[in-house]
């Protein structure tokens, strides 16, 4: 049940480096983050999986050493378009009529309108965007891995300027927004024994219907 495997998860502070997720797993996991609804459908994003050890050293280095980025069975870093423009959406919508065997003079009007919505913001208000986008994607990222029963943890905790550099991302169209360390818990790991602390549904939750 999903609501069980929600309850199972948590932000794994110590994973067990002997464990690794299978090359199967994987690619349900990186699925899971191509498949991830985006506003417009636009998916202004890049997935990337560090498997090199080195890179990965170096990137616990600009992450306060967290053990997460090292010990896990995966370190998959989620990055955004540093600019969403025309050229791109022209040529999202020109895969657009190719997927749906489309002229892709019929898909004008949308194209029109995902232009028109982009050049209302400035670049850096697109860049904030882009990344809110990646936030989407990093929760269907945690809650596949929650029903496959693979720990995970979010993390922000790095700084993004020297991972894009570490990565050659700094030259490239794309910006660090998260990571997220996938694999298996240790069992040395105390916070997994703790209890999920939520607040109660009736501060969260709220009905609203129409008055009168």
């Amino acid at each position: 049940m999903i609501i069980n495997d929600l309850k199972w998860r948590y932000a794994t502070k110590k994973f067990d480096s002997k464990k690794k997720i299978t090359d199967k797993e994987l690619v349900i996991l990186l699925e899971s983050l191509r498949l991830s609804p985006s506003s417009m459908g636009l998916q202004p994003w890049k997935f990337i999986v560090v498997e090199d050890i080195k890179l990965r050293k170096q990137i616990r280095g600009a992450s306060w050493n967290q053990s997460q980025v090292t010990d896990a069975s995966h370190l998959i870093l989620l990055c955004a378009k540093r600019d969403v423009d025309t050229t791109y959406t022209d040529e999202y919508v020109k895969q657009m009529a190719k997927v749906q065997k489309q002229n892709i003079l019929k898909l004008k009007g949308y194209q029109l309108v995902v232009n028109g919505f982009l050049s209302l913001m400035k670049p850096a208000e697109r860049s904030v965007w882009a990344q809110k986008q990646v936030y989407i994607a990093l929760g269907f990222l945690l809650s596949v891995c929650a029903q496959m029963h693979i720990d995970s943890c979010p993390m922000e905790g790095f700084d993004r300027k020297k991972v894009d550099v570490i990565l050659g991302l700094d030259k490239s169209d794309y910006a660090s927004v998260v990571m997220c360390p996938v694999g298996y818990r240790s069992k040395e790991d105390k916070h997994s024994k703790e209890s999920k602390v939520r607040w109660d549904k009736k501060k969260v939750i709220e009905y609203r219907s129409l008055l009168g």
